[in-house]
């Protein structure tokens, strides 16, 4: 008499513990969990005991109760993202620009209110607006440079940027950007600063002082790629400068108070996409106002911390970036040090 073949029951591991908390957290219902645990191949008996031990665990009421504050922070939140979705499409829509804004009415109007700004006038007699591409090359060319390649092939290319480094001499890479047309596979950025700040030295004496904002230190992050290239929605740790010294650039914005719809799942980055937001895919973000401006050469953005922005080359493009401004800037010393959220 053959025996028939018995289906050994799937136990819950640790996994499975944790998913039951976060959704119990989440406000799912129990019935629901149960009726997911059977359907996976939990032994009913199984799930419902694994289930009741999570809801008397003092582990999850204190768990529940860390998430209710941040509820309580999100409600906050979402008070000034309804302000911003209800206020005229010129208030939240529109960067405005500056001419040779003062040091006082910038700090007053803008870095103290968080709100974004472009100004122009600043950078018309610096040196490094009278930089080329062929200059550059000829005074740098053989110097050995760090840049992001690669970046096609991996949909995550920001979070992933330690795996894009490449190093090559910095004439090589000119040449690159000059016959690439468009292209988003390669691109010196602030993450190859590293290496960058000491085979590019001599530049920083080119960049304006700008008293009126930022501090005598010498330093900064140079950004130089063909058109086409693109950095996703992100935000920053810190209040920058962005300095255009060649080429145009398109810049997307949204305001920090939409933080709970951008779907922030890891560090500083979102999955949407900034050149075409999909609210079927993402429909938290249906309504949320977005800013968009052309950055010229010569003008300066103001990304004000926690601004969440897309940027993409509309040109052969250099750009500086600094952050050392005259005012309190340290916001990223108390960023959450866990990225997964």
């Amino acid at each position: 008499m053959k025996r028939r073949a018995t289906v050994q029951p799937i136990g819950i591991s640790d996994e499975w513990r944790r998913w039951i908390a976060e959704n119990i957290v989440l406000g799912s219902h129990p019935d629901t969990l149960a009726g997911i645990l059977r359907n996976s191949g939990v032994p009913a008996q199984q799930a419902q005991a694994e289930i009741a031990a999570a809801l008397a665990s003092p582990y999850l009421h204190g768990a529940q109760r860390l998430h209710n504050r941040l509820a309580k922070r999100d409600w906050l939140l979402d008070i000034q993202g309804r302000l911003d979705r209800m206020a005229p499409a010129d208030m939240t829509t529109v960067v405005p620009r500056r001419e040779r804004l003062s040091g006082e009415t910038f700090l007053r109007e803008h870095y103290l209110t968080n709100r974004p700004v472009i100004i122009t006038g600043m950078l018309d007699d610096c040196a490094a607006r009278r930089w080329t591409l062929a200059g550059l090359a000829a005074r740098f060319g053989s110097r050995e440079v760090e840049v992001q390649r690669g970046r096609e092939a991996d949909p995550a290319y920001e979070m992933n940027s330690i795996a894009h480094k490449a190093r090559m001499p910095f004439g090589a890479y000119i040449d690159l950007v000059q016959g690439a047309g468009q292209s988003n596979d390669f691109y010196m950025t602030a993450n190859n600063d590293g290496r960058n700040r000491a085979a590019l030295d001599e530049l920083w004496d080119e960049m304006p002082a700008l008293p009126d904002y930022l501090t005598d230190e010498r330093r900064g992050f140079f950004w130089l790629g063909p058109a086409g290239t693109v950095t996703p929605f992100h935000h920053d740790l810190t209040n920058n400068f962005m300095m255009q010294m060649m080429g145009k650039k398109r810049v997307r914005l949204i305001a920090p108070c939409q933080t709970p719809r951008l779907y922030n799942e890891r560090h500083c980055f979102t999955p949407v996409d900034g050149r075409a937001i999909d609210v079927q895919r993402y429909p938290a973000l249906a309504g949320v106002p977005v800013a968009e401006c052309e950055l010229a050469p010569g003008e300066i953005l103001f990304l004000p911390v926690g601004w969440w922005h897309f940027v993409e080359a509309l040109d052969i493009s250099i750009t500086v970036s600094s952050t050392h401004f005259r005012w309190d800037n340290d916001f990223y010393s108390h960023y959450p040090t866990h990225h997964d959220f």
